[in-house]
């Protein structure tokens, strides 16, 4: 058959089709084997091909910095943990390096030995203003300072397995024991995501100084403190998950170990969960509580301003949280800082073990001589439910004669508190506490079950329930030297013959549609039951 019969150009074509897609498919494949190539050159560096062993007995310490120092001198890169039990002691950080923790990696901090040794803590000019272990960066098991540009990511695990959670300078932290999962100071683009830790010590993360952090997706099950944000700015903290029974979960604070005061400021913190279920039943699922936890000052697990203050907050939201099994949201400015534009926002808690809410101005003054009082202004408090509260307290907010919180709003609260107040518990006078720890434990049962406020300026309250599982002889609202007090849609249940409102010392209270209290203004009210 003459392939030409029908004409030369349909072949032409068929010819020139195909020599198009052999062409594209040509570069294609060029284009894919130089990308593989230049990511496998240039990238990721396996610290097994730097010596590591990953056997969770062997010290791969030296491998691990042999890793990063090679992706440093070629200007940056991913040092990369395959699956293994990598034991190590203090890792240092450097400026344009990832960490990536691959499934089935767990990076163990190695207990202490003369052969494992963690840095020592270095010297600090200003220890007396802040705890000790918020004094000292080196002795961690990760530790960067002046870095720019780092990331720890992966699915991968941290074991703090042999760090130490002390309460106070120990000898044991001079003799190379390391107490911190993860110290960063003074660094800027910060990228912490996707790992998993396992009892961190003191802090799982300490944060102090640095600018543009984003943490997300953490799990951490821990022994202390779970995040401690201190005198940072830009920093974004989102879907983790965080259970410390024994101390706070995501905290802000401002102290003094950068040798001067520095805010916090301009915070998020959205999409996350705290609690306070017995150390390690977080991540095996179990979710067990210890009955005798609440006897031992326990669980605590909860987000919280404080109480390190001498720099302040400012410019915070957090939004979209639930609390289980834990304390209460707490905001503290005790050492003479400002803490203001606050906004907080749906809000869930449940099995609360003190206030759910505690705000508070207070004089405590750990810092330099001469700092004046602080403030606290600006807050709103939104779209909050707490169920099963504990019947101690009720929400606490509190600041100072002469200093008093200002600008407070709270609106679309439910709370439903177990209940239990007796008379004598009611007629309890609250003590000022003007230079004490600031807890809400310390000022010992509240004579009103629902809120007690004193020394606050311009308070705004509306569609407010507070809600009894078991009965209470104690008032739903006490109000002690409040000026201004506007309160709309309020419902509290009480006992019989009990009142919702006790006002003392309050200068222009207001409240409107409200069932049990008829609308109501008064310039002047002292001792005045509604």
């Amino acid at each position: 058959m003459n392939i030409f019969a029908s004409g030369i150009e349909p072949v032409k074509n068929q010819l020139s089709t195909i020599m198009k897609k052999l062409h594209s498919y040509v570069i294609a494949a060029l284009l894919l084997f130089i990308t593989g190539n230049l990511l496998a050159q240039s990238q990721f560096y396996n610290v097994k091909k730097y010596g590591a062993k990953g056997d969770g007995i062997a010290l791969d310490t030296k491998a691990i910095e042999k890793a990063i120092d090679a992706a440093s001198k070629a200007g940056g890169g991913t040092v990369y943990f395959p699956a293994g039990n990598y034991a190590s002691v203090t890792i240092h950080l450097k400026s344009n390096i990832a960490l990536y923790l691959d499934q089935g990696a767990v990076l163990v901090a190695a207990e202490t030995s003369p052969t494992a040794q963690y840095d020592l803590p270095e010297k600090n000019d200003n220890e007396i203003y802040q705890d000790y272990g918020h004094s000292h960066f080196n002795n961690s098991l990760i530790v960067g300072v002046n870095l720019e540009n780092i990331s720890i990511m992966g699915p991968g695990k941290i074991w703090g397995k042999g760090l130490l959670r002390t309460s106070k300078k120990d000898p044991k932290d001079e003799n190379g024991h390391g107490n911190k999962t993860i110290s960063l100071k003074l660094c800027r683009n910060i990228i912490l995501k996707d790992f998993t830790v396992e009892h961190g010590g003191w802090f799982v993360l300490l944060l102090t100084g640095d600018d543009n952090v984003t943490i997300d997706n953490l799990k951490m099950d821990t022994n202390r403190d779970g995040m401690d944000i201190i005198s940072c700015r830009g920093v974004r903290v989102s879907n983790c998950f965080v259970n410390s029974p024994e101390d706070d979960g995501i905290c802000l604070k401002s102290d003094y170990s950068l040798n001067y005061a520095r805010a916090t400021e301009n915070v998020t913190i959205t999409n996350c969960q705290v609690s306070g279920f017995d150390e390690g039943s977080m991540l095996d699922g179990t979710f067990k509580r210890d009955p005798n936890a609440v006897m031992k000052g326990k669980p605590i697990g909860r987000i919280k301003f404080g109480t390190e203050s001498n720099g302040g907050y400012k410019n915070v939201t957090i939004s979209n949280c639930v609390f289980d099994y834990c304390r209460g949201l707490a905001l503290e400015t005790v050492d003479g800082a400002l803490l203001e534009d606050v906004t907080i926002t749906n809000i869930t808690m449940r099995d609360i073990v003190n206030a759910p809410i505690f705000i508070r101005l207070g004089a405590r003054m750990r810092g330099p001589a001469g700092t004046p009082i602080g403030e606290c202004r600006r807050i709103i408090i939104s779209n909050i439910v707490g169920y099963n509260i504990d019947p101690a307290q009720g929400a606490l907010i509190v600041g100072l004669p002469g200093h008093q919180i200002q600008d407070l709003t709270l609106d679309n609260i439910r709370f439903y508190y177990k209940g239990g107040g007796t008379k004598e518990q009611a007629a309890r006078q609250v003590p000022e506490l003007e230079k004490g720890y600031p807890e809400p434990s310390s000022f010992g049962t509240t004579p009103a079950y629902g809120f007690f406020i004193r020394n606050v300026k311009d308070l705004k309250v509306s569609n407010v329930e507070t809600n009894l599982i078991n009965d209470d002889q104690r008032p739903a609202y006490i109000l002690d030297n409040v000026n201004g007090a506007d309160f709309q849609h309020i419902r509290s249940q009480k006992a019989a013959g009990v009142p919702t409102f006790i006002l003392n010392k309050v200068t222009n209270f207001n409240i409107f549609n409200t069932e049990q209290v008829p609308n109501t203004k008064l310039a002047n009210a002292d001792g005045k039951e509604l």
